[in-house]
């Protein structure tokens, strides 16, 4: 079982799924969570959904708007069958009847096609479902586009960067040797925002341990190795 470390925006998403769950009737049932790559956005989702008992579907380039709605269908365990309007029915009577909330991953695919986006309204406006985005950092601006959407969003939810708060969380499930604050400071300064960057040095410094046979890892134990930023590492020069 995958396990997931309670950092802060896993929290923010919680909240906004208990919003969505809990509104008054009238208001719009859309939550957003965007931010740049790698702040660990896919993680909130996928830990929010297995604590919500979300549907979670993470989008791909390829599919279409048939492809999408099977793909939900499978994640709700129902054959899919028939024609797209059929499988919209199929999704929206399920989410209907469930009360669970919807959690579309990767939205920024949808922004590619008005099909697309208006499929995913016609699930909400048929179930009256709570459904919870994921995108990139311009997915605000880019829905204005569709003002009739952009309009029944209730929570918009900035992701977060990485803290060191973040960092002890994530420690224990990356690193199975106990990891000095100074040292996690040192990867939370190097990681750029990413939570991603935090998680590779943390396994790095997990191998790098099991190298050297060290009981813990600080600042003073690592001394001058490199720590994982992203970028690729500089050549050196031929001798």
């Amino acid at each position: 079982m995958t396990q997931f470390a309670n950092i802060h925006n896993v929290g923010l998403v919680r909240t906004a799924v208990e919003k969505l769950v809990g509104r008054n009737n009238g208001l719009p049932g859309f939550g957003a969570i965007y931010g740049p790559a790698g702040y660990g956005k896919s993680t909130a989702l996928l830990a929010a959904a297995n604590a919500t008992r979300a549907y979670y579907v993470q989008l791909r380039s390829a599919w279409s708007r048939k492809a999408f709605l099977e793909k939900i269908l499978a994640e709700m365990s129902i054959r899919p069958a028939g024609t797209i309007p059929q499988l919209l029915d199929q999704v929206c009577q399920q989410l209907a009847a469930s009360g669970r909330p919807l959690m579309i991953d990767e939205f920024d695919y949808c922004l590619k096609s008005a099909g697309m986006i208006e499929l995913v309204r016609d699930i909400y406006e048929a179930s009256q479902s709570p459904v919870i985005l994921a995108g990139e950092e311009l997915l605000p601006t880019k829905l204005k586009r569709w003002e009739r959407f952009h309009s029944r969003v209730l929570s918009w939810i900035p992701a977060q960067p990485v803290s060191l708060a973040d960092a002890q969380a994530l420690a224990p499930i990356y690193c199975p040797v106990p990891v000095a604050d100074d040292w996690l400071q040192m990867a939370v300064d190097a990681a750029g925002g990413s939570v991603r960057r935090v998680c590779v040095n943390l396994s790095n410094a997990a191998d790098e341990a099991a190298i050297e046979g060290w009981r813990a890892i600080d600042r003073t134990a690592w001394g001058k190795r490199p720590i994982y930023t992203g970028e690729a590492p500089e050549r050196r020069a031929a001798a």
